[in-house]
């Protein structure tokens, strides 16, 4: 008689840099439910910008606490950045082994130098570093807000499952057979209705974002000699060029790119998510 064979669910962990209550966070984690066990630990407060800052572990002494998201059996708000979230993850602190992360949904394009600086993007380059594969996950907000982020009230017309139903998408392609090395794949997708996406584009890392910082005016903080404010001024939204990341999501396409170089994709790994995508808008 053979013996059995045990299948241990993929591990799933989901984070983001916006804070264990953002609505982005929660449809995400539940559109990973069908590809394995959920995980979430994301930041207790917003870590937007944080890249792959661990934070300063001698003086913060972070905390863990348990969170409570609809439809996820385990969560966590952890005081620190999401890559120290993923780091914890790595090490064991939500159990086993971690089998792939999976950032967002941001709020705001990741795209052109916003990768750079992105606390979304950052935990899934983090899970890299660990040898574990990532997927970060952004959505452009109305008037495209500024260097990545999406602030107040242009939330409140965000099309969350547009964002998670294509990162659902490539999650599954990617679970089906996980790359024997990892990988960073970058997704952003147009905050539109799902049938409104004009399809998608492989894409390299721009060199700006949609709409970045126009400039700064130091000023002299009243009542606070040698204190000054730092005044932000943000420019106008600009035209991409389409064939950049952030390019095509302003002309209506969801933009992958993967964060290592293309050829240190494996084929089968860039073949299969790319199938998936192109059976998704068929």
């Amino acid at each position: 008689m053979s013996e059995a064979v045990t299948v241990t669910a993929m591990r799933i962990l989901v984070t983001n840099d916006d804070g264990i209550d953002s609505v982005g966070l929660h449809v995400l984690a539940r559109a990973m439910r069908p590809h394995g066990e959920v995980i979430v630990a994301a930041p207790d407060s917003e870590y937007s910008g944080s890249g792959a800052s661990l934070g300063s572990l001698i003086n913060m002494a972070p905390e863990l606490h348990t969170a409570h998201i609809d439809g996820i059996d385990e969560a966590w708000a952890i005081a620190g950045p999401p890559a120290l979230c993923v780091m914890f993850g790595r090490l064991g602190a939500y159990g086993g082994p971690i089998d792939l992360v999976v950032s967002g949904i941001n709020p705001g394009l990741n795209v052109g130098r916003s990768v750079y600086h992105s606390g979304t993007v950052g935990a899934a380059l983090t899970a890299r570093n660990g040898l574990i594969s990532g997927v970060a996950v952004s959505q452009a907000v109305d008037q495209w807000g500024v260097e990545g982020q999406g602030w107040g009230p242009v939330l409140d017309n965000q099309h969350w499952d547009t964002a998670a139903d294509l990162a659902a998408v490539a999650v599954g392609a990617l679970v089906a057979d996980l790359p024997a090395d990892a990988q960073v794949l970058n997704i952003n997708v147009p905050n539109v209705e799902i049938d409104e996406v004009k399809g998608w584009k492989r894409c390299p890392v721009g060199s700006e974002p949609p709409r970045k910082m126009g400039g700064i005016e130091v000023v002299p903080k009243a009542g606070h000699e040698g204190a000054f404010e730092v005044k932000m001024n943000w420019g106008e939204a600009r035209e991409l060029p389409p064939e950049s990341d952030g390019g095509a999501v302003m002309h209506g396409f969801a933009a992958l790119t993967w964060l290592s170089r293309l050829d240190d994709v494996t084929a089968s790994t860039d073949a299969d998510v790319v199938a998936a995508l192109d059976a998704h808008f068929a």
